[in-house]
C-alpha cells in the first residue's frame, strides 16, 4: 500500500516540486520513497512495505527502462499473472513483486490487462518512447486516484489531491457547485470535486495522457443478472466458498495481517474466516454506542486477542481538523472519525487490517432495502394523490411516519439516491446565501436507474449504491483514514470473484420485509453462533446527536456558525435556529448541522489555513 503523485512536462524545478508533492502524502507510506525523472514525465511514490520487502521499490521499470510505473495497492492473482508472462518470454527482475507484473501485464496485454487483474490498485504507466501516461483505477474504487489538468496542458495525478497543492501549475479554488450536491449526499459525489478543476478518476476507467489530451475509458461495469433455479442454501454455500478464497487471498503479506471487529456479521464472519492472531474494536463510553464487549465475547469465541479502545468525547472533537485535512474533501459521516481512531489503534500492532466494507452493497444488507417490501399497498394508491399527500407532508415537522410519506410520494427513480438523502431544495434555498439550484442530486443517480431498468428495486438501489455512496463514503473513509495512520485496509467482500457470485443472487434470497443479506447470513452461520449472524445492522453508531445537546459541544458548532467562512456561504442566522432547535429538542437536525459544521471544518482546513 502505498501513495503516487506525479505530472508531465519539463517544468523548471520539477524535482523539488515533485519532492514537495510526494511529502504531501508520506503519511502513506513511510517506509520509503522513490522518483523517476523522464523527458515529460515526474513520478513520485511513498512506500509501505507490505510485499516483496527487499525488492519492491518504486518507480519499477521494464527491462529496456522504456516504461516506469507508480502503483499504489494490491494485486492478489499475480503470481497467476507472473507465470503467464514468464510462460510469453518476459524477464523479471524481482522475487515476488506485484509492482512488476503490471509492467509486463501492459507490455504484453495493453489496456486489456485492466480485465484480468484481481485486487485494489491505482497506477501510472508512462511510456518514455510514446511520450503517453496510462492510469486506471480498480473495478469498485477502493484505491483513489485524482487527476487536473494545468492551463499549459499538464496532467497532475495523485492518490490525494492536497499533493496538488505543491505544484505551481494547480490553482486552488474552491468548486462552489458541489455544495449543494455535498448537502443532499453528505460526501462529494460523482466525479468532480470541491477543488475547480480537480476530478477522480471513477472507479472501472482508465485515462490516457498524450500531447496536453485526456482519454477516459470504462473497461469493466458491474452487472446485477439474478440467476433463478437455486435454493437459498444453494447460495449460502457458494457464497461461503467464494468468501474463503477471497480472504485467503485477501492475507498473502510478508507482514501481520489483523482484522477489524465490530458487532455486525460482516467483520465477524470475515474475522472468524481469516484466522488472524489481533482484532480491533473502537466504543464509546455510552454502552448505546459500545461494541467492546460484543468484540470481546467473540473474539473469545475465536480464540484470538482482541485491542479494543474506547473514544473519549474530547479527543472525538479535537481530531475533527485533522481528519477533514485528511479527507481531502468535506465528509459528514460520523463514524469515519471513530474510522480514523480504530485505525491508529490498529497501526500500532499491524501494518495491515481486513475491514468489511462492501457487504451491504453486494448481498443486500441496509434496512432501506427492505422498504420495497413493506407497506406495499401504499404504491398503489394513484401517484398523483400520492404526490399531493407528500407535498403536505413536506411542510410537517419531521415526527415519525412524515419521512416515509414524502420518500412513497415518488418513484424510487425520482427519490433514491442513496443510503443518505439528506437535504431537499426547499431546504438548501433556506440555508445557502447563495443557492444556485443547477445539478440536482437526481442527476447523478438518474444515469444508473437507467441502466437498470425492469429490474426489482432492491437491485436497482443496490447498483446505485454501488456506484454512489460505497465510492463517496463508504471506501473514502476507508481509504484516507487507514492511510492517515500508515495502515493498509484490505476488504475481502470487495473482490470480483465475491461480486461474481453476489451478482446473480436472487432478490428472495436478498432481502425481504424482515431480512437484509440473507444468503450471506445463512453462510455466516454455519461458522459463527447464530445471534452474531442474525444481528441487526447498526452501521457505526456515534453520539453524535446527545453531544450536540450538550452546551459544552454545541458551543464549538454555534462558533462555526456564526464565522466569517460560514458567513461566506450560509444564512447564519438559520444555522444557528437549526442548533437551537436540536437543543431544545424541538426537532431532530444532527445530521444536517453535522453536515454543515464538517464542510466549514473542512473549509477551514483548505481555504483558510493553509
Amino acid at each position: 500500500m502505498c501513495g503516487i503523485v506525479g505530472f508531465t512536462g519539463m517544468r523548471a524545478g520539477r524535482e523539488a516540486i515533485l519532492k514537495a508533492m510526494t511529502d504531501a502524502i508520506a503519511h502513506r507510506g513511510p517506509d520509503g520513497e522513490g522518483s523517476y525523472f523522464g523527458s515529460g514525465v515526474a513520478l513520485g511514490h511513498r512506500r509501505l512495505s507490505i510485499i516483496d520487502l527487499a525488492g519492491g521499490a518504486q518507480p519499477m521499470f521494464n527491462e529496456d527502462k522504456n516504461l516506469a510505473v507508480v502503483f499504489n495497492g494490491e494485486i492478489y492473482n499475480f503470481m497467476e499473472l507472473r507465470a503467464q508472462l514468464v510462460e510469453a518470454g518476459h524477464t523479471f527482475s524481482t522475487d515476488h513483486s506485484d509492482t512488476e507484473v503490471l509492467l509486463h501485464g501492459y507490455e504484453e496485454w495493453g489496456e486489456g490487462m485492466l480485465a484480468k487483474l484481481r485486487g485494489m490498485f491505482a497506477f501510472a504507466i508512462w511510456n518514455e518512447a510514446e511520450q503517453t501516461l496510462f492510469c486506471a483505477r480498480d473495478h469498485f474504487g477502493i484505491k483513489p486516484f485524482y487527476y487536473y489538468l494545468t492551463d499549459e496542458g499538464e496532467l497532475l495525478f495523485g492518490s490525494e489531491i492536497k499533493s496538488f497543492l505543491a505544484h505551481p501549475g494547480f490553482k486552488k479554488e474552491l468548486n462552489q457547485s458541489q455544495l449543494e450536491l455535498y448537502l443532499s449526499y453528505q460526501y462529494s459525489p460523482g466525479e468532480d470535486t470541491f477543488f475547480k478543476g480537480v476530478k477522480k478518476l471513477l472507479p472501472a476507467h482508465s485515462l490516457l495522457w498524450k500531447a496536453g489530451q485526456v482519454d477516459v475509458k470504462r473497461y469493466w461495469e458491474p452487472r446485477f443478472e439474478p440467476e433463478e433455479g437455486k435454493s437459498l442454501s444453494d447460495w449460502e454455500s457458494r457464497v461461503e466458498e467464494v468468501m474463503r478464497q477471497s480472504v485467503a487471498a485477501h492475507k498473502i503479506s510478508d507482514v501481520e495481517v489483523g482484522s477489524f471487529l465490530s458487532s455486525g456479521v460482516d467483520s465477524s464472519y470475515m474475522a472468524y474466516l481469516a484466522h488472524v492472531d489481533k482484532t480491533f474494536t473502537v466504543g464509546f463510553a455510552n454502552k448505546q454506542y459500545d461494541e467492546t464487549d460484543y468484540a470481546a465475547e467473540f473474539s473469545k469465541f475465536m480464540g484470538v486477542k482482541n485491542y479494543a479502545y474506547r473514544i473519549e468525547p474530547e479527543e472525538y472533537w479535537e481530531n475533527l481538523p485533522r481528519i477533514q485535512y485528511h479527507m481531502d474533501e468535506p465528509l459528514a459521516d460520523a463514524a469515519s472519525v471513530a474510522l480514523y481512531f480504530v485505525n491508529r489503534e490498529a497501526a500500532k500492532q499491524v501494518k495491515v487490517c481486513l475491514s468489511g466494507e462492501g457487504a451491504d452493497e453486494f448481498f443486500g444488507g441496509y434496512n432501506i432495502y427492505k422498504e420495497p417490501f413493506t407497506v406495499s399497498w401504499y404504491d398503489h394508491i394513484p401517484l398523483p394523490i400520492r404526490r399531493a399527500i407528500g407535498a403536505v407532508a413536506e411542510q410537517l415537522p419531521p415526527v415519525h411516519g412524515v419521512n416515509f410519506l414524502v420518500r412513497r410520494s415518488r418513484p424510487l427513480e425520482e427519490r433514491y439516491i442513496g443510503n443518505t438523502n439528506l437535504m431537499g431544495e426547499r431546504r438548501k434555498k433556506q440555508l445557502l446565501k447563495h443557492y444556485i439550484g443547477g445539478k440536482k442530486p437526481t442527476d447523478l443517480s438518474r444515469q444508473y436507474f437507467k441502466k437498470t431498468a425492469g429490474q426489482d428495486p432492491v437491485t436497482r438501489m443496490q447498483y446505485t449504491d454501488l456506484h454512489l455512496w460505497m465510492v463517496g463514503d463508504i471506501l473514502l473513509k476507508a481509504d484516507k483514514m487507514s492511510m492517515a495512520n500508515s495502515l493498509e485496509l484490505r476488504v475481502p467482500f470487495l473482490d470480483k470473484e465475491v461480486f461474481g457470485v453476489a451478482r446473480h443472487i436472487p432478490v428472495e434470497c436478498r432481502a425481504d420485509a424482515e431480512h437484509t443479506k440473507m444468503a450471506l447470513r445463512g453462510a455466516a452461520a454455519r461458522s459463527v453462533p447464530e445471534k452474531t449472524a442474525d444481528k441487526k445492522k447498526l452501521g457505526f453508531p456515534v453520539p453524535v446527536r446527545a453531544w450536540l445537546r450538550e452546551e459544552k459541544y454545541a458551543a464549538i458548532v454555534r462558533e462555526k456558525f456564526q464565522s466569517e467562512s460560514a458567513e461566506k456561504f450560509f444564512n447564519t442566522r438559520e444555522l444557528v435556529k437549526m442548533l437551537d432547535q436540536h437543543m431544545s429538542e424541538k426537532r431532530d437536525n444532527w445530521r444536517q448541522i453535522w453536515c454543515v459544521f464538517m464542510f466549514l471544518t473542512w473549509y477551514e482546513e483548505y481555504f483558510v489555513k493553509r
